[in-house]
Order: C-alpha cells, then structure tokens, then sequence
C-alpha cells in the first residue's frame, strides 16, 4: 500500500501543467537573439514548486547547435501568473519581466512566434 502511494507522487513529480508549459514556451523567443531558431527538446516539472522546465536548442545560420533551458516560475497567486524566469544565461529581472508579462506574451505576435512543445 505504501509503496503505491509513493509511486502515485513519483509520477505527480514529473507532471505538468500545459497552460504553464505554454506560457513559458512563449517566453522562449526573448531569450535568443533575433533570428535563432527554438526547437523544444523537453518540458518538465521545474525543480521548485509550480516551475516548469524546458530545454531547448537555439540554432543560428553558420553557428553549432547551441543546448539552452529556460525555468518559468509561477506565483501562488494563480497558477499562470509568471513570477520568474530563469534562463542558462541566468534570472530576467523585474522590469524586462513586467514588460514581457504585460506586453507580450498575451499577444499575436508571441503567439506566432511560440515554439512547440518538446
């Protein structure tokens, strides 16, 4: 019985959340220089609670493959409230992370440019 129960939050672990996964997919593209390409290679749980994961590949024209993740942070106020975003290159601070909150990532143009899932 108890190993079942342990089972039951190992696989809860791993989950997450696609409106989560969405929002921060739609990030992805202003942490790249104009131009890159995006191709997701895996969404995942984030290692803090209501973070999610992903990793990706950012491709340039006559540049290597460059390996990249972005970690999307969200409050308890809502769970698609973005609190932080974190890339490889290291925390977006608070006013570029307003801006892209109330500015872009609701709009057409990034939801055109939103990369698809891994």
């Amino acid at each position: 019985m108890l190993v079942a129960a342990l089972a039951g939050l190992g696989a809860c672990s791993g989950s997450h959340d696609a409106e989560q996964a969405r929002i921060c997919r739609r990030a992805l593209p202003t942490l790249v220089p104009e131009g890159a390409r995006i191709t997701v290679r895996r969404e995942a749980a984030g290692p803090q609670e209501r973070s999610i994961r992903i990793d990706f590949v950012q491709e340039r024209e006559g540049r290597s493959p460059l390996p990249r993740y972005a970690i999307c942070q969200f409050s308890g106020m809502s769970r698609t409230d973005l609190s932080g975003l974190t890339s490889d290159r290291g925390p977006i601070g608070g006013a570029a992370l307003y801006l892209l909150k109330h500015y872009y990532l609701d709009t057409p143009d990034a939801a055109l440019a939103e990369p698809g899932s891994g």
